[in-house]
């Protein structure tokens, strides 16, 4: 067995807290991807610095550990093919990529918010496995392999009342 692992922040807070102009920004992505709080989107952005850093660093680097970097991005579905693409990469591009957002585009749902409550309440499937994270980001093979959980169909008692009753009376008769 190994050691538990420490559990680190996937994100860092703005520096300035009550910036009227982010905070409006802000609010127009939670509104426009259907997003449960603000520290999503600064997870996003945390995580297109961390593939700006990395961009940076392998500037210098052989051609061959570019282009397994640009590779490992084109799977997750950012369209880079080279480094100055990567340094333009905006935390929208990474919202774009999530489970919530292709339910609402793909018309599984009405609103961002809809598609994240048939994703939290299990109703989606990704690959014809049930994924409850709206987060979850989206690869390029995964595109078209998402779809709607079918409704299980339920026999309301009534019915099975009804069709006992039937079974009943016709054993009676024999």
């Amino acid at each position: 067995m190994g050691d538990i692992k420490k559990k680190r922040k996937l994100f860092s807070r703005p520096k300035k807290l009550f910036d009227r102009n982010r905070i409006d920004q802000e609010n127009i992505l939670v509104e426009k991807y259907g997003l449960k709080n603000k520290k999503e989107i600064w997870k996003a952005k945390s995580l297109v610095s961390k593939f700006r850093r990395r961009a940076k660093q392998l500037i210098k680097s052989p051609k061959d550990e570019q282009i397994i970097f640009f590779n490992k991005l084109n799977k997750i579905g950012m369209k880079v093919t080279n480094i100055s693409d990567i340094l333009a990469l905006t935390e929208e591009n990474l919202l774009d990529r999530r489970l919530q957002t292709f339910v609402h585009k793909d018309k599984f749902a009405n609103s961002p918010k809809h598609a994240r409550q048939l994703i939290v309440h299990k109703r989606v499937l990704v690959n014809g496995a049930v994924v409850n994270s709206p987060s979850f980001l989206i690869t390029k093979d995964l595109e078209d392999k998402i779809a709607l959980k079918e409704k299980n169909a339920r026999v309301k008692k009534v019915e099975l009342n009804k069709q006992k009753k039937g079974e009943a009376s016709e054993n009676g008769k024999e």
